[in-house]
């Protein structure tokens, strides 16, 4: 019975409630983060069962007063309504309680790299580093340019549901265009990497101090006039996995440190990720999740102002908009698309 997923959720949310405002689970850090992420993974669900309990007052009410007065035209339409509101509440509440990305409410890191075509392919770089910080601030989510240098961009997105929204970037993104550099109008192809890693906190991936193998050393390139005159750039390895991160951007060698060490718990929190969606998939013999980023995702073909999601094989012809950073068409495809597939693995389940 439908009422009873109902009364499910309407129980569990009023327990979250309860818990947010507890004394006990507020001074335990890890519960506490455990209780939030819970409480507003279910609060949409809550409200479209609230809706849902409102739609069905007011049908029932309706059909009461109808077995008085069976001629009124105005009670019959509200009775009609209701009872529609009621079904397509129905239906949404199904989708809401599809067994979500756990990662989906988290901040993240995204690692932008240039990869086939040379000095073309920095130049990609930059530009899709510049797509993706406009729609991120389109989206309302705080930017942190973390890290750049030689075509390589590490940024931090920080807002409720910021993965939500940008995992579906992470992949390979190829252009097709003439290069400025190119004199006799030849179409180029090249690409750029996008990682997109969920911001882990400290209570999910715990590094332990004797692991780390820090080196610090005078940064290089452009900058201020810290820039070789002091040991502020830090290099991170994580002896157990071979993870590397270097961070030189600021003056500061603990600022440095502090960066270097969100990025390496967002890639061992990634590569956990990946082992258990491998396992998943072996089992179900089907992904379910994040994919695999190293797959071509987009085409961005120039010539054609056409933009191309190799995923769901969705094309558009806005490719200015798109470089802009107006990327809701394509997120909105994606998302439906992955809930159809997470639908179709519930069901098989």
């Amino acid at each position: 019975m439908f009422e009873d997923l109902v009364e499910q959720i309407e129980t569990r949310f009023a327990e979250l409630s309860a818990q947010m405002t507890d004394a006990a689970v507020i001074s335990d850090r890890e519960r506490y983060a455990e209780v939030g992420r819970a409480y507003r993974q279910l609060e949409p669900a809550a409200k479209l069962a609230a809706e849902w309990r409102l739609a069905r007052d007011d049908a029932a009410g309706a059909e009461e007063l109808l077995s008085e007065d069976g001629q009124d035209a105005e009670l019959r339409e509200l009775l009609r309504g209701s009872r529609e509101r009621a079904e397509e509440l129905e239906e949404q509440l199904r989708a809401a309680m599809v067994e979500r990305d756990p990662n989906d409410d988290k901040n993240v890191i995204v690692e932008i790299q240039p990869g086939a075509g040379g000095d073309e392919a920095s130049l990609w770089a930059g530009d899709l580093y510049r797509m993706l910080t406009k729609y991120a601030e389109s989206k309302g989510f705080a930017t942190e340019l973390m890290s750049a240098g030689e075509g390589k961009y590490t940024l931090a997105i920080k807002g409720d549901g910021a993965y939500s929204v940008m995992k579906y970037e992470g992949g390979t993104h190829r252009v097709q265009r003439v290069p400025e550099t190119e004199s006799q109008g030849r179409v180029h192809t090249s690409t750029a990497t996008v990682a997109v890693l969920p911001e882990a906190e400290e209570v999910e991936v715990q590094i332990d101090p004797g692991d780390l193998q820090i080196d610090v050393y005078r940064s290089t390139g452009p900058g201020g006039q810290s820039v070789n005159t002091t040991d502020s750039a830090v290099r991170i390895t994580h002896k157990p996995s071979g993870i590397v991160v270097s961070m030189q951007d600021e003056k500061s060698q603990l600022q440095n440190r502090e960066r270097a060490l969100r990025v390496l718990r967002a890639r061992i929190y990634e590569r956990a990720l990946a082992e258990q969606q491998a396992e998943l998939a072996a089992d179900r013999r089907m992904q379910v999740g994040t994919g695999d980023r190293a797959e071509k995702v987009r085409t961005y073909n120039y010539g054609e102002r056409r933009v191309t999601d190799h995923r769901i094989k969705l094309t558009t012809h806005n490719l200015d908009q798109v470089l802009e950073g107006q990327l809701d068409e394509l997120t909105a495809a994606l998302q439906a698309d992955e809930r159809r597939r997470r639908l179709e693995a519930q069901a098989a389940a």
